[in-house]
C-alpha cells in the first residue's frame, strides 16, 4: 500500500469525524498530533458499524451479515490485507503499528450485534455488559495509543466510559424508544419505580419518573467519580482531553438533574457549556466539580 493511498484513507476518516456531531470530543485538536490519524480510523470504523446496526431500512438478518462482513474485513486489515476501502486501508496501517487495538475493535462489533438482537435489558448488570463492549473498548484503545494501559488505568477508564455511555442513554431515552423501540433502562428498576415502557415516550411526566431519573443520574455520577483520578494521572494533552470528557459528562448529568425527570427538555451541551468545560479542565481544581451535581 503506497504512502499516498494511506494518507488519502486517513483524510477520508478525518472527514467522517468532522461530519458527525458528538457530545464529547473525538480526534480533536487536543489529541497529540501523532494520535489523530489512528483515532480517526477507529472512529470511522465505529461510525460505519454503528450505522449498519441502526440506520436505514435493512432487515435484522441483512444487518447481521454486513456486520459479519465488517468483522472479516477488520481481520483482513489486521493481517495487512485490507479491502480497497478507505476505512480499512487506514485501519490496516493503524493495526500494523499497534496490533493490540484489534481485540477492542472486535468487542465493539459485539455491541453493534447486540443492538440488532437486544431491545430490552432486564437489570443493570445487563446494561453494564453492553457498556463493556460498546464503550469500554474506546477508553482502552486510547490508553493503548497513549502507552498508559496499566491495569489500574484500564479500570478507571472503564468506569468513565461506562458512565458516559449511560449518560448517553439517559439523554436519548425518548429517541431510543420512539425511533428504535429500544430501552436501555433496566426493566427491574422501571418496575421498582412503578413505570411502564410507554412512560418513556416524552409525551408526559408521570409521578415515578423524577425519582427514577434521579436514581439513574446519581449512579452514573458515582461511576464517573470513580474513574476521575485518571484525569489527573494522565499528563499533557491526553489528560486535558480526558478531563474535558469527564466534565462534559458531569455537565450533562447536571442538566438532567435540573430537568426534574422531564425527558422533553434537551440536555445537549452548548458552545457556552464547552467553553466552561475547557476552562475548568485546565484548572487544578478540576476534581472539585466531581464532588457534587449542582453548583
Amino acid at each position: 500500500m503506497t504512502t499516498y493511498k494511506v494518507e488519502q484513507a486517513y483524510r477520508y476518516c478525518q472527514n467522517i469525524v468532522k461530519q458527525h456531531y458528538e457530545n464529547f470530543p473525538v480526534a480533536s485538536i487536543l489529541l497529540p498530533r501523532a494520535l489523530r490519524k489512528p483515532v480517526s480510523a477507529i472512529y470511522a470504523f465505529s461510525r460505519m458499524a454503528d450505522d449498519i446496526a441502526d440506520e436505514g431500512e435493512l432487515h435484522a438478518e441483512q444487518r447481521r451479515q454486513l456486520l459479519q462482513q465488517a468483522k472479516a474485513h477488520l481481520i483482513e486489515a489486521a493481517a495487512d490485507q485490507p479491502v480497497a476501502e478507505p476505512v480499512y486501508i487506514a485501519l490496516a496501517d493503524t493495526l500494523h503499528k499497534t496490533p493490540s487495538l484489534l481485540e477492542p475493535l472486535l468487542n465493539l462489533l459485539i455491541a453493534f450485534n447486540m443492538d440488532i438482537d437486544k431491545q430490552r435489558y432486564a437489570d443493570f448488570g445487563e446494561v453494564m455488559e453492553y457498556c463493556r463492549h460498546s464503550a469500554n473498548p474506546i477508553g482502552r484503545m486510547l490508553l493503548i495509543l497513549y502507552a498508559q494501559d496499566s491495569t489500574k488505568n484500564i479500570a478507571h477508564a472503564d468506569a468513565i466510559c461506562s458512565a458516559l455511555q449511560i449518560i448517553n442513554f439517559l439523554q436519548d431515552i425518548c429517541t431510543d424508544y420512539q425511533d428504535r423501540q429500544r430501552i436501555y433502562m433496566p426493566a427491574d428498576e422501571l418496575q421498582r419505580f412503578d413505570l411502564r415502557e410507554q412512560d418513556l415516550d416524552c409525551q408526559h411526566t408521570v409521578p415515578g419518573l423524577p425519582a427514577f431519573m434521579d436514581f439513574q443520574i446519581q449512579r452514573a455520577f458515582r461511576l464517573l467519580q470513580s474513574g476521575a483520578p485518571l484525569g489527573i494521572k494522565l499528563k499533557g494533552r491526553p489528560g486535558l482531553e480526558l478531563r474535558m470528557m469527564i466534565l462534559g459528562g458531569w455537565k450533562v448529568l447536571q442538566k438532567l438533574h435540573q430537568n426534574r425527570g422531564d425527558l422533553s427538555i434537551p440536555s445537549r451541551l452548548t458552545k457556552r457549556d464547552w467553553l466552561w468545560i475547557a476552562t475548568h479542565a485546565l484548572s487544578s481544581k478540576f476534581a472539585v466539580y466531581l464532588k457534587k451535581l449542582t453548583h
